[in-house]
Formats: structure tokens, sequence, C-alpha cells
């Protein structure tokens, strides 16, 4: 059996050249959102990647305790497709590798965005739809995703997430969306606690109001 008490937080946050527009609020909300979730119970270990052109994972598997505060540096294109490939591919790999009592009962791919995908070459939007309906329908994986410019609800479906948990967000409330989200990991991880088959709050009409 897996550790109830444990969750890991696996965040996919874009640093391609748009984003420097929000680079500031964006590293604000971030640490709003991990000083958030070192006041909810049990245990939390983070994973977080960026990308732009490129794919890099920052650290990994670290401890609420020991997450710095985040640097952004934007710079290039939007390659979101294959670095959620990289994501996942490696994430369940070190799933894999663990025993069971040490795996993380609840596992939450968190992926914020500014704009469209543009610079993939391996994978396709089917091929990444398939691999997240594969993760969240076999291995109970919760996908987040929130995008600014652009139709959330539309993008994360093509991606295979679901419009329930996609968020639409201006790029000047970049701080509330990743608010409205740590509120509803929150809550999630809290009931997962005591309870693996409870479910992710999904966005409220109010929180998605209040990010646009």
């Amino acid at each position: 059996m897996t550790n109830p008490d444990l969750t890991w937080i696996l965040f996919l946050l874009d640093r391609s050249g748009s984003m420097r527009q929000i680079k500031k609020a964006t590293e604000e909300g971030f640490d709003a959102f991990i000083a958030e979730q070192r006041k909810a119970p049990g245990q939390c270990a983070v994973t977080l990647a960026q990308f732009d052109t490129e794919y890099e994972v920052v650290y990994s598997q670290r401890p609420l305790d020991e997450v710095p505060p985040l640097t952004l540096v934007p710079r290039n294109s939007t390659a979101l497709l294959d670095s959620m490939a990289n994501l996942i591919v490696e994430s369940g790999l070190q799933l894999a590798e663990m025993p069971e009592a040490e795996r993380p009962g609840t596992v939450i791919v968190a992926i914020m965005t500014d704009g469209l995908e543009n610079a993939s070459r391996e994978w396709t939007h089917p091929m990444i739809k398939e691999l997240v309906q594969q993760q969240t329908e076999q291995y109970g994986w919760q996908f987040l995703y929130m995008g600014a410019n652009q139709d959330a609800i539309e993008e994360g479906a093509k991606l295979g997430v679901s419009g329930d948990y996609s968020l639409d967000f201006a790029g000047a409330n970049v701080g509330q969306a990743m608010t409205v989200t740590s509120q509803n990991v929150v809550s999630y991880r809290s009931a997962r606690s005591t309870d693996l088959t409870a479910s992710m709050p999904t966005y409220t009409a109010e929180q998605r109001r209040s990010s646009k």
C-alpha cells in the first residue's frame, strides 16, 4: 500500500521569453503557493521542472521545508509537449523504483504556461493526451492546467486535462491563479490523507472570475 500521508507535487513551469512580463509575479506566486502548502497537514515533496525550448529539472522530490525561492529566467520558445512527456515519464520511472510503502499516495501534476505549444519535436497533442489519460485512469495522478492568453479549457482538453481542472488566468493575475490552485491542492491533500478515494476540488466559478 502507498503512503496516504505523502503527496508528491510535480510542477511544470513555463520560462519561455513571453514570461518575462510576469516574471516577478510568477516568482512571488509560486513562493506563496509553497508557503501555503507548508501549512497543510501531512508530508509533501516537490519536483520543479522549467521549460522553454529546453527542459530542466530544477530539483526533484524535495521536502517542502527545503524548497528555495523561485528564480525564473525567461528565454526562447515553448516546447510544452516534450516537456510534459519528460516530466511524466521520468517521474513514473522514479515511482516504479520506490518500495510500494514509500510511494506517495497522492501525485499532483500542475502545469502553468502563458502561451501555446510551438517548439516540441518529439511529442504531439494526441500522444500527450493518451499519456495523461493513462496516468490519470491507471495510476490516479491528478493533473491541473493553468493557462494565460489562451482558452485554457480547450488547450487543457488537447492535453488530456479535464476542463474542471483547467484554469484561464490573466497574466497580471498569475498570483491569484497560484492562490486558488494552492487552496484546492491543500483541500485535496487533507482529504486524501484519510481517504484515498477523495477527489480534487474543481475550480469554482468565483475562483475562475478572480483569476481573469
